[in-house]
């Protein structure tokens, strides 16, 4: 039979470690969840586990790595209840863009950045200032230190330019060109 008194001194050594302990676990845990009710729970859980299963510590010294063990479960035991309560229909969309939208979007910008580049260097200056920036034909004048009748002429240039290169670009209308697969048996 055990010394009572020693027995009685190891939980006294374990409580006493526990409650050190409780500090450096809300720090882990709220590092992991970013929630000060959360993380109070998921610690208050793992104090309550260890002190339910303190017999199963067979190494005091391995005592901080068991509690850092018994958090980790509990934050997996939350991340999967959690997933469960997910409904997929309250989920609010950050973007209304689908992907296949965000892609023609992107392809887009390609092909204007593309004809940009065959436009003169100074109706990419006034187009990209006007048009991209904001400013307006006097801000662009000065800026360029031209008059502001140049400014409108070669942004009148460059936009019918622009025009033309990309008129002849038609999105591919999924419609049209999908295909059926049939089975031949």
């Amino acid at each position: 039979m055990k010394n009572p008194l020693k027995l009685y001194c190891l939980n006294q050594e374990f409580k006493t470690r526990l409650i050190e302990s409780r500090t450096r676990l809300y720090r882990i845990a709220y590092s992991w969840c970013h929630e000060h009710p959360l993380a109070e729970d998921l610690v208050q859980e793992t104090l309550t586990k260890a002190l339910k299963n303190s017999n199963q510590l067979r190494d005091h010294a391995a005592m901080d790595s068991w509690l850092f063990g018994i958090l980790n479960n509990n934050w997996r035991d939350y991340l999967r209840r959690k997933k469960d309560l997910d409904n997929i229909d309250d989920v609010v969309l950050k973007s209304p863009l689908t992907p296949e939208r965000q892609f023609e979007r992107q392809e887009i910008t390609t092909l204007v950045r593309k004809h940009m580049e065959e436009l003169t260097i100074g109706q990419r200056q006034v187009l990209s200032l006007v048009d991209l920036q904001g400013f307006s034909y006097d801000e662009v004048a000065k800026a360029l230190d031209i008059p502001v009748g140049t400014v409108m002429s070669r942004l009148s240039r460059a936009r019918k330019q622009l025009a033309e290169s990309l008129l002849e670009y038609q999105p591919v209308n999924n419609k049209e060109t999908t295909r059926v697969i049939r089975r031949i048996i």
